[in-house]
């Protein structure tokens, strides 16, 4: 891996490579540079992840001729879909290296395992969302019993935005979680559960599965659980799932109108 790396960056073939390297023993986002090709001895591949494809949106608005190779586990590929089909990354401008896959219920037979969620106490099962469990036992809650343990994960956030700002597809220039008229400032926590539902919307029909968001919520809110839901909406309305395919998303705007049109509905549906 680390010989192709050269390889490219001497060549030519890409400019920056993205990555993670030990900085005073932790290991952190890094790009590197064909000025300094020996730093890629210093590469760490492991359990470490960053949004790195956030990163090359945000490189590639800057220099839309610049050319990024990165380190990809599946997660990332579907990101990298989802960016390039919402015209944030060049098609042609991404080289990719892959590492072993997380675990996502989008990825058949996926391999690792540390993202595995940590076992969940018994005041957190009692009186909130398991996040080890599945999306389909927590539906089986009763309505006001399942409103209330999301109330009570919302009321942890703190609004520190880190499953914002470490999600690979959030990448609107004017954030509305930051909108004054929606989502009030100066308190603690934010108004639940709007702060969350708004994110929750914005992530239907773009969500990766990856898992950043509630690797970074210091708060063990189980916001993958959450988007899973709203996914899994747009799934049974357009037969969509995020990152996967090349067609359009079904919640964008293409041209003057929308393009998307909802799956027929089964004989017994109610209209």
């Amino acid at each position: 891996m680390k010989r192709r790396i050269k390889e490219w960056l001497a060549s030519g073939r890409i400019d920056i490579f993205l990555g993670a390297k030990m900085v005073d023993g932790h290991p952190l986002p890094h790009a590197f540079t064909r000025d300094r090709i020996e730093e890629i001895e210093e590469m760490v591949v492991g359990s470490v992840r960053y949004p790195l494809e956030k990163f090359a949106a945000q490189l590639t608005a800057a220099n839309p001729e610049i050319r990024i190779g990165i380190l990809a586990r599946d997660c990332t590929r579907r990101a990298l879909n989802v960016l390039k089909m919402w015209n944030q990354i060049p098609e042609d401008r991404i080289e990719t290296i892959d590492v072993d896959c997380c675990p996502s219920p989008l990825k058949a037979h996926a391999a690792c395992s540390y993202l595995d969620p940590p076992e969940t106490g018994l005041f957190k099962k009692h009186f909130g969302i398991d996040g080890s469990a599945s999306l389909e036992t927590v539906e089986q809650y009763e309505p006001r019993d399942r409103l209330s343990r999301w109330m009570y994960e919302f009321q942890k956030c703190i609004k520190c935005y880190g499953c914002r700002d470490a999600c690979p597809v959030c990448f609107c220039s004017d954030c509305t979680l930051e909108h004054k008229d929606l989502i009030g400032t100066g308190r603690l926590p934010p108004e639940a559960p709007i702060f969350h539902l708004v994110r929750a919307v914005h992530m239907a029909g773009r969500c990766v599965d990856c898992g950043l968001c509630e690797e970074a919520c210091p708060a063990d809110i189980p916001l993958r659980m959450l988007y899973r839901k709203v996914n899994a909406l747009v799934d049974d309305l357009f037969d969509y799932r995020a990152g996967e395919g090349a067609g359009p998303p079904p919640l964008s705007v293409i041209g003057d109108r929308p393009t998307a049109s909802p799956k027929p509905m089964g004989h017994g549906a109610v209209h």
